[in-house]
């Protein structure tokens, strides 16, 4: 790809001070108060998943009481999905996106920064429901009926920032899709994109389609809690089963939403750190554009046991485990990208390489529970808990630590301490697996999910996740330290650190300009 580009376009007037982030419509900006903000609620997080660590600790009720318990384990998902693993996404695709395509900045600039300073008013919302009479919502993450129907404000102030937070996701993918199908450089056709682009796009679309039924199952949950209605009332003729097919129709595509991006990333690293272009590039489009498509339609394996004909679950388990298909591919793409590369293992090719083998872990354990007689025994232990734990952290969080580490020397213009992030992969790695491998025995003996309390025979495995769970968690003070490092001391960066790069945000200075391809760059 032979890049042409005016350097001398650059004037970096950009305004200072508080006034320069509140109102800012810089897409580099806006991405980094995405990153920081999934930070902080990343601490936030994993604060609450440390106390419920520190209760499972030993058997017996030690430092939270259980309905407290509850709304930790339902705050630390939500918080995690919409206010950590999301906003990270979108701050990547707001620094990376326009940069990759040749693109002066996203679409809809002032949307931009509304659909940013949404956030910090939800998780204020989230965050504070734990102080109103009553409590936080204590019915999972998932909020099912009729336990949610319950609750008192703290549900419904959950509930007002989910929409605050789809509203702003709504509004991110839509800026997403109009910057990418619009604003590409010329000659830059969309087989053309950097892997990173593609997966965006397809992650935008699913978003536009889903955000708006999570809307709706919460308007419902609303009506049903404050005025008259039944829609998931039993009592009034209504059916929270309809609740749960409602719920994951969302819920299901939104895993992918969470996934998707990450293998963007790690497909632009693997290339970068192998030194040879992506194995079957296209297959890797049309392998991704599948796995959007087929997420669609697997919603209700989340509800194997909530009382389905049996061609029903026929249906939902031969469809989930055709997803395998196309995500094999993906594995099998990377592989023979590292196949015969002259690799060198600097820390965003560790993480990605950790992602590939952790994530393969979560797939597998996901056939499993997509097998109904299986489900069936492992529904509501541990065990699911362990998969979507090697789906989630060891998948979506291992693909955003990879994604900074890669792209930090040319957000910062210096380069990260090497030793000090091969010293966080490692630990992390660890940690990771001394917390959640032990998490599979515990469901396959039964240990239900969401307890405070469990009997004797769990102890043992129950000690080793927490250890493993706090070691983790202090880990990521490492990665605060190291970027923060970074960010103030570290040697200057090139504009082309990685001898791989070959995408177009390299043949920019490090830092990036405040503005940049002000001429659009010609792709040959």
């Amino acid at each position: 790809m032979a890049v042409v580009q005016d350097v001398h376009g650059h004037h970096d007037h950009h305004p200072s001070g508080i006034m320069r982030w509140v109102t800012t419509t810089n897409h580099k900006d806006i991405g980094t108060m995405y990153l920081w903000f999934s930070f902080a609620m990343f601490l936030v997080g994993g604060f609450l998943a440390m106390g419920i660590r520190a209760e499972l600790f030993m058997p017996g009720i030690q430092i939270l009481e259980p309905e407290l318990f509850n709304s930790f384990t339902t705050l630390h998902g939500l918080i995690m999905v919409f206010g950590a693993i999301m906003p990270a996404f979108v701050g990547l695709a707001n620094w990376q996106v326009p940069m990759m395509i040749g693109a002066p900045d996203m679409a809809f600039a002032r949307m931009n920064n509304w659909s940013f300073w949404l956030l910090p008013v939800a998780g204020a919302l989230l965050i504070s429901s734990f102080f109103v009479p009553g409590g936080a919502a204590a019915g999972g993450w998932t909020f099912y009926p009729p336990l949610s129907a319950q609750g008192g404000l703290g549900v419904d102030m959950m509930i007002f920032a989910i929409h605050i937070l789809g509203a702003s996701s709504i509004m991110g993918a839509i800026n997403i899709i109009t910057t990418i199908l619009n604003m590409r450089a010329p000659g830059m056709t969309l087989m053309k994109m950097p892997m990173f682009v593609w997966t965006w796009l397809i992650t935008a679309y699913l978003l536009v389609l889903v955000m708006p039924v999570l809307a709706g199952t919460v308007t419902m949950l609303l009506t049903d809690r404050h005025f008259g209605t039944s829609f998931f009332n039993a009592a009034g003729g209504g059916d929270p089963v309809l609740f749960q097919h409602v719920f994951w129709f969302f819920g299901h595509p939104e895993v992918y939403i969470m996934i998707l991006p990450a293998f963007g990333v790690v497909s632009e690293i693997i290339p970068t750190f192998s030194r040879k272009p992506l194995f079957g590039y296209s297959s890797m489009v049309y392998a991704t554009a599948s796995i959007a498509i087929l997420s669609c339609v697997v919603w209700a394996h989340h509800m194997f046991t909530a009382g389905m004909p049996a061609v029903g679950q026929l249906f939902f388990m031969y469809a989930t485990m055709l997803i395998a298909v196309p995500t094999g591919v993906k594995v099998f793409n990377w592989t023979a990208t590292m196949w015969r590369g002259s690799m060198t293992f600097e820390t965003p090719m560790l993480f990605s390489i950790g992602f590939v083998f952790l994530f393969v872990i979560g797939g597998f354990s996901g056939v499993v529970c997509a097998i109904v007689p299986i489900d069936i025994q492992v529904q509501d232990t541990y065990y699911v808990i362990a998969h979507f734990h090697y789906v989630l952290v060891s998948g979506a969080l291992f693909a955003i630590f990879a994604a900074v580490y890669y792209w930090l020397p040319k957000w910062a213009g210096r380069m990260y301490d090497e030793k000090l992030g091969k010293m966080h992969f490692w630990l992390s790695m660890i940690f990771f697996n001394v917390a959640f491998f032990v998490q599979h025995f515990l469901g396959l003996a039964g240990m239900p999910r969401r307890i405070p309390d469990y009997s004797l025979q769990f102890a043992d495995f129950n000690m080793i996740s927490s250890i493993g769970a706090f070691g983790f968690g202090l880990t990521q003070l490492l990665f605060l330290y190291i970027v923060i490092k970074c960010i103030r001391s570290g040697e200057k960066a090139t504009d082309k650190p990685w001898e791989g790069g070959s995408t177009l945000e390299w043949t920019l200075p490090s830092p990036a300009p405040y503005h940049s391809f002000e001429t659009p760059p010609v792709i040959k």
